[in-house]
This record gives C-alpha cells, structure tokens and sequence, in this order.
C-alpha cells in the first residue's frame, strides 16, 4: 500500500507539472516555424499551441496563417498574436481584429497587423487607411 501511495504522488506530481500554456518567445533568438526568419518584431509576432501542448511560433500573422494551410486547424487548442498597440504582449487572435494597411509594415511584407479589438483596428484604420478584417475573415483570406 506505501508503495502505491508514493507511485500516485509522484504521478500526480509530474501531471501537475505538465505546462499546457504556451512558452514565452525569446525576440533576437527564436526563428519563425514557417519561414525561419529569427522572430524580431514585438507588434506583429504570433504563435498557436496544439492541443497536445506543443507551441509554435512565428515572425508575422501571415506566417501563422499560411501555416495553417498546412495543418489540421482542429489540432490547435490556442491562437495567440500580439498586440501592436502593446508590443511583445500576446492577445487571443480569434477574438482580435486586423488592419490590412499598405501605411503599416509587418515582417514578411503582408502589411497585415492585429489589435485587441475592432475600435483600435478602426482607429489604426483612420489614420493610415486599409481594410479591417475578422479573425474568420482574415483566415479566409490566407485560405488557399
């Protein structure tokens, strides 16, 4: 019975120590999953964890979204981007809004951008022009 009582804690104990949230991208360091451009840009970066725990990471939205031609979007439990009024701080991509906007370069030359929500996109929008996109429209766009 002890025997059993230490194999349950040490079980336990190695579950909870399972990280299910995504891992922190080192800027300057880590390259992109798509495009193996080291990851530079704190405004446009994005990542998406699966739902087996694995992150992925990369330099621009756009990567991320034509990564996912390529993938079982079913298997992904999390899609993150950053913020590009918050640089470096990662926010839910499906519930934030992008500007598509020849006056705002991102990395890989898709002037595609992501807000925390629709009136920052608009306000973005207001003073560089552009198209403002959902998370559903924004995927339907990279569709291929």
């Amino acid at each position: 019975m002890k025997t059993y009582s230490i194999l349950l804690i040490i079980f336990y104990t190695l579950l909870s120590g399972c990280n299910n949230s995504p891992k922190p991208v080192s800027y300057g360091a880590d390259s992109c999953h798509f495009c193996k451009m080291t990851i530079v840009d704190k405004q446009h970066a994005a990542q998406f964890m699966t739902k087996k725990g694995r992150s992925y990471a990369f330099d621009a939205a756009e990567c991320m979204l034509n990564h996912l031609n390529e993938i079982d979007r079913n298997t992904v439990a999390l899609f993150l981007i950053n913020d590009y009024n918050s640089p470096g701080e990662f926010i839910d991509a499906t519930t934030a809004s992008y500007l598509i906007s020849q006056n705002i370069p991102s990395p890989m030359g898709e002037y595609l951008t992501a807000f925390n929500d629709q009136g920052a996109a608009e306000k973005a929008q207001a003073a560089n022009e552009g198209e403002v996109f959902s998370w559903e429209e924004i995927q339907n766009k990279f569709k291929k």
